[in-house]
């Protein structure tokens, strides 16, 4: 039998869930530009092309391997609503507008990445373990406390008292938590659908607050009530 959330179903305009560790639980990010890296490669498969494109980290990559790039972009076909980056695995939240969309995405960054990490590192071999995972978002609720989920992954927190200061997942500079709070989050994020959800305007909110960062850093939530399904097995 395979493992759970190996087996994807995708379908279009589907929201999921993608996620992947490291092999043998191995750090897959070890230093500012590993992390950024990955980034930049989320940045160039999903931001609207220019002519120019900034190249990011790719900057010694020769014009003709730039638009190769650059036609290979995927902003139609993959929405990426939310994401966080761990020492030893990411987290994604996506919205495909094609069947094959996440796929193709999928592919691309973990390609690149381990490709860049390998020859960085002088190592050879795979660094993901397995295939990714893909669990599919089938409700509001669901997709508003799969986003906090995501969010808090770097904090710790506890039932004795709210997010301190030191601890705001605002502060950590790898997941989307802080475009979420900005004014102008990048082309590539689409922060848009979640933060809907905290607007006077909508009506019937399917939660009492109405802001996202009260909705976030409330430490009395238990968002594990909602997520009965969220089992990140590898």
């Amino acid at each position: 039998m395979p493992a759970r959330n190996v087996v994807k179903q995708f379908i279009e305009h589907g929201h999921y869930h993608i996620y992947n560790r490291g092999v043998d639980k191995r750090d897959i990010f070890l230093d500012d530009q590993d992390y950024k890296t990955f980034l930049a490669l989320l940045k160039v498969y999903l931001a609207p092309p220019h002519p120019l494109p900034s190249p990011g980290p790719f900057k010694t990559e020769k014009p003709s391997r730039l638009k190769r790039r650059q036609s290979m972009n995927l902003t139609t076909e993959v929405k990426l609503l939310a994401y966080c980056l761990m020492p030893n695995h990411f987290h994604l939240m996506v919205k495909q507008n094609t069947l094959h969309g996440i796929t193709k995405l999928v592919r691309r960054v973990a390609t690149s990445y381990v490709t860049y990490f390998n020859q960085k590192y002088d190592r050879a071999g795979t660094l993901f373990q397995g295939t990714y995972r893909a669990v599919t978002i089938q409700d509001e609720r669901y997709l508003l406390h799969l986003s906090r989920y995501i969010h808090l992954n770097p904090v710790k927190t506890t039932k004795i008292g709210p997010i301190s200061t030191s601890e705001s997942p605002a502060a950590y500079p790898y997941s989307s938590y802080h475009w979420y709070l900005a004014p102008t989050p990048p082309e590539w994020l689409d922060t848009f659908l979640i933060l809907s959800y905290f607007q006077k305007s909508r009506g019937q909110l399917p939660n009492p607050y109405t802001s996202y960062i009260g909705f976030v850093e409330d430490y009395r939530l238990d968002s594990n009530l909602y997520l009965e399904n969220l089992t990140l097995e590898f």
